[in-house]
């Protein structure tokens, strides 16, 4: 079965943006564990816009299963990661205008400055996993600079406007996890699923994870966060 990570970074935007101390996202994350979320994920940005360290203390802390961390390839972000030891760190593209991530990262074209950081990661004992658009240079870029796992962006999949935009993006994703495959990778996918666009997502037979935040929240907004996520965990399965 598919493993879903849940992404709790939008109960801390709540929290953030009334400045105040509810809703709890490492709450909603105990939560998610306890209704069969394999994992949780947040995304630490540089300008702590909903995650910030408290809360990855206590993540880190009270999380079970498995903690990723996405964050930006910087050397600061890497400090953070190698002092606090998630599980997996996400090495993702990050612009400070964006809402959320809009696109993979350019891992065949940034080697050069990824590989240190990579190489950190795997030294503090920390999974090192990339965040790519679904086209196979990148993934075998990912490979060369030593990731042990890739995250591919759903997004174009996700947001396609016809049958055929969708049809083609769900044809990328599944020439490139197959790639990833071939070449031991594990692979994950994120990045606008929702209840109705995931399943041909979980028929692709690489995939080992999928990371979803958004709409997992907002459904909590309505029947909570263990019922939306045990909806999540029936359509994995």
């Amino acid at each position: 079965m598919i493993r879903l990570s849940v992404n709790v970074d939008h109960f801390a935007s709540l929290r953030q943006a009334r400045r105040a101390t509810e809703p709890e996202p490492v709450l909603a994350a105990l939560l998610a564990e306890q209704a069969g979320a394999d994992g949780i994920t947040v995304h630490l940005r540089g300008d702590r816009r909903h995650i910030n360290e408290r809360d990855l203390l206590l993540l880190r802390e009270l999380v079970k299963t498995k903690l990723t961390l996405e964050m930006a390839a910087t050397e600061d972000m890497v400090a953070v990661a190698v002092k606090l030891k998630p599980d997996t760190v996400c090495l993702v593209p990050e612009r400070p205008e964006e809402l959320t991530t809009t696109g993979g990262l350019d891992v065949a074209g940034l080697k050069k400055p990824l590989r240190p950081l990579i190489r950190k990661l795997a030294a503090a004992g920390v999974r090192p996993s990339l965040f790519i658009d679904p086209v196979p240079a990148q993934v075998e870029a990912s490979l060369d600079l030593g990731a042990v796992q890739i995250e591919l962006h759903t997004g174009i999949y996700a947001k396609a406007k016809n049958l055929k935009a969708r049809e083609k993006a769900l044809a990328d994703l599944v020439r490139a996890a197959r790639k990833a495959g071939k070449l031991g990778l594990v692979v994950t996918a994120g990045h606008d699923l929702d209840y109705k666009n995931v399943g041909p997502i979980c028929a692709i037979p690489e995939m080992a994870e999928l990371s979803i935040g958004f709409s997992i929240v907002a459904r909590a907004a309505i029947v909570g966060v263990s019922q939306a996520v045990r909806d999540m965990v029936i359509l994995l399965k």
